[in-house]
């Protein structure tokens, strides 16, 4: 699913990359890097790590980076509790397939923020610590069974309008990791829509079910997409760096064009009173989001923050011991080459 990524992407306390000085005292080359590195972004050309870069650069790509990662992996919590509850073997394998990916995910972003000079472990304690942030959609509950079929549809719907422009990121690595996570969120937008139009042709406690939770996750996920740009002090310098290609607010309004259609399809109402079509503007008018309640989940007063880290850092010690023997296990592979070698 997610995440969503850097789509709200604040302020937060990252651990500094292990290179140590990123950015070299002031020299007869400095002048001549950064003209490089400009022309670069002049030109829409990629930056890969052996290339020079600015700190600042560097910084905003590691943030960016590791939320995503960070949302990926907490992303699998709210549909993977719902494994061994799906009315049907066939639901199961879906579901299970879809968490399988998130977490795939979650490493292809952690393996490219690596190449920025910033260990996993560093990342994960940043998590684990509080210290990082991952994607605020994450901390609402899933009640029912309507819950997973709508992260499919909104939330993976959402995630898949903010992640596709960043295919085009100047960062070569991050832009060839999203080109897979995006192939694979948007086959799980499909399959959340296929779930809530099978329930939707159900009982009338099956649609009121589904209608319930669009309810909840509608205005969240709209909120997901950032602060409005105004209030977004990062967004301007990330799109002039390539790494952000539309802005919070143009993500926002397309998302909500291309939702109304498809609710319409499926026969449920956006919780919106204000939501109707501007003529003028050739876009759907919509209503304030409250910026207030997102705010407080951002900050940990989510009805769910507490308990996605404390699982999240459970999941990581209980899994030491696999760390532990993957170690031991190359550590005994590496020895047996060199005794080879010798």
């Amino acid at each position: 699913m997610p995440i969503i990524l850097p789509m709200d992407t604040h302020a937060m306390d990252l651990p500094e990359p292990r290179t140590g000085e990123l950015e070299a005292a002031p020299d007869a080359h400095s002048a001549g890097r950064q003209q490089r590195f400009d022309r670069k972004m002049e030109d829409d050309r990629k930056i890969e790590p052996q290339d020079w870069m600015p700190d600042a650069y560097r910084k905003t790509l590691v943030r960016q980076i590791s939320q995503h990662a960070h949302s990926e992996i907490i992303g699998m919590q709210p549909e993977g509790n719902w494994i061994s509850r799906a009315p049907s073997l066939k639901r199961k394998a879906i579901l299970l397939a879809k968490v399988q990916d998130e977490g795939g995910h979650g490493l292809y972003l952690y393996s490219a923020a690596e190449t920025l000079g910033v260990s996993r472990d560093a990342l994960l304690d940043a998590l684990h610590s509080g210290k990082a942030k991952y994607s605020s959609i994450f901390n609402y509950p899933t009640p029912t069974w309507s819950d997973v079929g709508v992260i499919g549809w909104l939330v993976d719907g959402a995630a898949i309008m903010n992640q596709v422009p960043i295919c085009r990121c100047s960062y070569g690595p991050y832009a060839r990791a999203m080109i897979r996570i995006c192939k694979e969120e948007s086959f799980h937008q499909r399959q959340g829509f296929e779930s809530l139009m099978t329930q939707m042709r159900g009982t009338a406690a099956q649609r009121e079910m589904v209608q319930d939770a669009v309810n909840r996750w509608y205005w969240p996920v709209l909120a997901m997409f950032g602060p409005p740009d105004a209030d977004s002090p990062n967004s301007a310098q990330g799109m002039r760096w390539g790494i952000k290609r539309i802005s919070n607010d143009d993500l926002r309004q397309k998302f909500v064009d291309a939702t109304v259609p498809q609710a319409k399809i499926l026969g449920v109402n956006l919780p919106d009173a204000d939501l109707k079509w501007n003529e003028q503007r050739q876009h759907y008018d919509y209503g304030a989001i409250d910026w207030d309640d997102f705010w407080a989940v951002v900050n940990g007063q989510g009805p769910c923050n507490k308990e996605r880290l404390a699982t999240r850092v459970k999941a990581h010690a209980d899994g030491q011991w696999v760390r532990d023997a993957a170690l031991a296990h190359a550590r005994k592979q590496q020895a047996r080459q060199l005794k080879e070698a010798a």
